[in-house]
């Protein structure tokens, strides 16, 4: 500690968002209750397999083959389907559904309502009209990675939706089937990805931004809020806009826009300047200089 100006004291740290929550918690504790253990209200297979110190609230729903390490805490109303698989100290909040064979890593947070592994939309025409796909993989989600409320993730076909370790998604987030997310995203809320698409790693998705499907985003890439992305997108380029283009180009874009108003008056003003010039040219030049 050292002392500021009017000799007040100053406490130097290095992170002051990190510094400031710990201290906000001595005034203001988390609603937290001891660890409770399996509730005899939940509903859980004789087949599951679960950590001596887990903890499941009522109502709660594990599945045949489920797996929950250490320290994992399963909320009310919450459904495991068979197969699935928690990492050790994750948390899962009231309402999720976790489809058959879903991989969740160390140390992640599931909110409310979220789903992953419904089936992809893959539909192929037939005869009697459209005919679903196969739907036959799984999503898995790497460690420490936060899943918003209602956000949906869609299985892969035959093999696995990624999410990369340390991304972080917002609420009511779509991402689609065989998808490959990479690690440390950011991915603001109403964001659509369509199947197939992949991003690298530090990747910035802003909201209500659409990305259609087979398309690569870079390391670093940022996508401006509500850009239409529908061509690969480069490392560290940020683009905005529909269709996306680089910001710079897109800021020049809504630059001339802004003059538009202003352009219009001076055509019109052109407009009328050639009419009177063609009044008071002799008999036939007007018609001989339009006709040139």
């Amino acid at each position: 500690m050292r002392r500021g100006p009017q000799d007040r004291p100053i406490i130097e740290v290095d992170n002051v968002h990190a510094a400031f929550a710990q201290i906000v918690q001595q005034f203001r504790p988390p609603r937290t209750q001891a660890r409770q253990g399996v509730s005899p209200q939940a509903v859980i297979d004789p087949t599951a397999r679960l950590a001596g110190d887990v903890e499941v609230h009522p109502l709660a729903v594990i599945g045949p083959d489920v797996e929950l390490a250490a320290g994992v805490t399963v909320h009310a109303g919450v459904h495991l389907a068979a197969g699935c698989r928690i990492g050790a100290g994750s948390t899962i909040f009231s309402g999720a559904v976790l489809y058959e064979d879903t991989v969740v890593g160390r140390d992640c947070i599931i909110h409310a309502n979220a789903v992953l592994g419904a089936y992809g939309f893959g539909y192929k025409p037939n005869t009697e009209g459209l005919e679903l796909s196969a739907q036959l993989g799984w999503v898995e989600l790497g460690d420490r990675v936060e899943v918003g409320a209602g956000t949906t993730i869609d299985r892969g076909t035959y093999g696995p939706t990624t999410i990369g370790s340390g991304t972080k998604i917002d609420n009511l987030v779509m991402i689609a089937h065989n998808c490959r997310i990479g690690q440390h995203n950011m991915i603001c809320s109403q964001v659509g990805v369509a199947g197939s698409t992949s991003t690298g790693e530090w990747v910035i998705m802003a909201g209500q931004c659409g990305l259609r499907d087979h398309i690569h985003i870079g390391d670093g890439a940022v996508l401006g809020a509500r850009s239409g992305v529908s061509n690969d997108v480069p490392a560290k380029r940020t683009v905005l806009g529909e269709p996306a283009i680089d910001l710079k180009a897109r800021k020049l874009q809504l630059a001339a826009m802004t003059k538009l108003p202003e352009m219009r008056k001076q055509l019109k003003q052109l407009a009328r300047r050639i009419e009177e010039l063609e009044q008071t040219l002799p008999e036939g030049g007007a018609a001989a200089g339009r006709a040139a």
